[in-house]
């Protein structure tokens, strides 16, 4: 594993509050990775998804997997870095499980292509070793050109 987790989200456009990775856990660059995430015990939006009951949305799941994809397509030593690098689109979406608060989801994405500015990732999730996601997604982002001064 060559980057931080710190190094890692800044090749990411979210801030802070935005992110559902905690923890780098593996890290083979420009090919997959292993996160983790601790749900937050007092996350505003679990108050209201859903009262008394709360669970971590299947929506944020799936940001998950896309930020460690976007980890792993930032950190490929043979591609420049793309710029402002989002979630593009989602298939094949399974949710198997749900996460709740002060659970830990470890989070797995694989890169399966990449084609100019447009990149293919699976992603999966589980909570406890049950899985809670499956995913095919792909990101996009602009490809940065050295200054031509």
């Amino acid at each position: 594993m060559d980057k931080s987790l710190p190094e890692a989200l800044a090749l990411l456009p979210h801030g802070p509050e935005f992110r559902f990775i905690d923890r780098l856990l593996s890290l083979e660059a420009g090919k997959r990775a292993v996160a983790e995430y601790k749900v937050p015990l007092d996350h505003a939006f679990l108050r209201g998804h859903f009262p008394g009951q709360p669970l971590f949305p299947g929506v944020l799941l799936i940001e998950a997997a896309a930020q460690l994809a976007g980890i792993v397509a930032q950190s490929d030593p043979t591609v420049p870095p793309l710029g402002n690098l989002k979630l593009a689109g989602v298939r094949a979406v399974k949710f198997i499980g749900s996460a709740r608060p002060g659970q830990v989801i470890r989070v797995e994405s694989a890169l399966t292509g990449r084609l100019a500015n447009v990149v293919s990732a699976t992603g999966a999730a589980w909570v406890e070793d049950q899985p809670v996601l499956r995913a095919e997604l792909t990101l996009s982002g602009e490809i940065t050109r050295p200054d031509s001064r």
